[in-house]
């Protein structure tokens, strides 16, 4: 399936409640399941991993329809490659920082 198609899965099963909670708090519900993703990859539990994954993606389509946001149309940024060196792969230097 095309990545509009599940944007417009989504915004079919969730947009009535997602427009009627607003942006703000249906960004924060994102925000959350970004967070439930970034302890499933501590975990390194595959299953986990890969339900939070669709629950991220799931609900940032949500605020994407909100704001009126075709996923598809926005990824052309990607299309040539890095935005900034235009590579596939990017080469871009990247300074890395300790955590």
């Amino acid at each position: 399936m095309e990545l509009n198609k599940y944007q417009d899965l989504i915004k079919e099963i969730y947009f009535d409640k997602d427009s009627k909670r607003g942006l703000a708090r249906t960004f924060n519900w994102f925000v959350e399941e970004v967070g439930e993703l970034a302890r499933a990859i501590r975990k390194n539990d595959p299953t986990e991993i890969k339900k939070e994954f669709a629950d991220c993606l799931a609900w940032l389509l949500s605020v994407g329809s909100i704001l009126n946001i075709d996923a598809e149309s926005s990824m052309e940024k990607y299309k040539s490659g890095c935005p900034k060196c235009k590579k596939t792969p990017c080469v871009c230097k990247e300074k890395i920082q300790a955590i």
